[in-house]
């Protein structure tokens, strides 16, 4: 679980209540099914006008991918990457067969299975590019979706309150209801605001960042994989792996 997404949301809330409370108030008219419904409908609305339905299927898994803490480790993966190259120039490129089946991640035991069964380079290169360049889309549109969302929500705010302004001005003889309709009328703006700048748009940044994180180890393993092929020493392809990434992200001995 991503703690620091939880923190976000939780000082999101905590702002926009406090804040209700110190301007005096009150925190029950948040509690407007008619506002939720505008706000709520409208943006699944947006989305599915905006998006086919395989890809509105895909948000499910999206939020998985949002709330999990993965954190990209790229120092392990390398230090991987260096001792198959150890083994692979200790024994040639057949000796990986055996160490290639028990790796955990798909994409470096792809690419070391098409190493092993002596694909042409630039077809390794080109296959595995390839599917990053698909994962890029897909994390593309999941981000997108999301940002599509943020930037409905606060319009469907302002046509909330315009809703709710109708409805108040409508019964203009009721005094007393007038002051309580008005004040309710803006719950759809706070929500749609709220959720739109404060929720939905960071959440599609926050999905951007991650694919960028996930995609540079991926382009690590692509180099990695290139220098087992080439036949280069363990110790070139670290110092070119490790060149790739972040110096603050390094192992201390690097």
């Amino acid at each position: 679980m991503d703690i620091f997404l939880l923190i976000g949301i939780f000082l999101g809330f905590f702002s926009v209540i406090v804040g209700m409370i110190v301007k005096g108030a009150n925190v029950l008219v948040l509690i407007n099914p008619a506002a939720v419904i505008i706000i709520f409908v409208g943006v699944i609305a947006a989305l599915v006008n905006s998006f086919p339905g395989s890809e509105i299927k895909r948000l499910p898994k999206i939020f998985g991918v949002l709330f999990k803490n993965k954190e990209q480790d790229a120092p392990k993966i390398i230090g991987n990457i260096v001792e198959l190259a150890n083994l692979a120039r200790r024994d040639g490129l057949l000796a990986l067969e055996s160490s290639v089946e028990s790796l955990e991640d798909p994409f470096l035991k792809k690419g070391l299975e098409m190493v092993v069964d002596g694909v042409d380079p630039e077809q390794i290169r080109e296959i595995m590019e390839n599917e990053i360049a698909g994962i890029e889309e897909r994390h593309r549109v999941g981000a997108q979706m999301f940002k599509t969302a943020g930037a409905a929500a606060p319009t469907l705010g302002v046509l909330g309150a315009v809703i709710g302004l109708i409805g108040a001005l409508g019964n203009l003889n009721d005094v007393d209801a007038l002051g309580h309709m008005i004040s309710a009328a803006f719950v759809a703006t706070i929500y749609g605001i709220f959720f739109g700048y404060v929720i939905l748009v960071p959440f599609g940044s926050r999905l951007t960042v991650k694919s960028e994180a996930e995609v540079q180890t991926l382009l690590i393993i692509i180099e990695g994989v290139m220098g087992i092929q080439a036949g280069q020493s363990p110790k070139t392809i670290e110092q070119k792996l490790f060149s790739l990434i972040e110096p603050n992200k390094r192992t201390p001995n690097e």
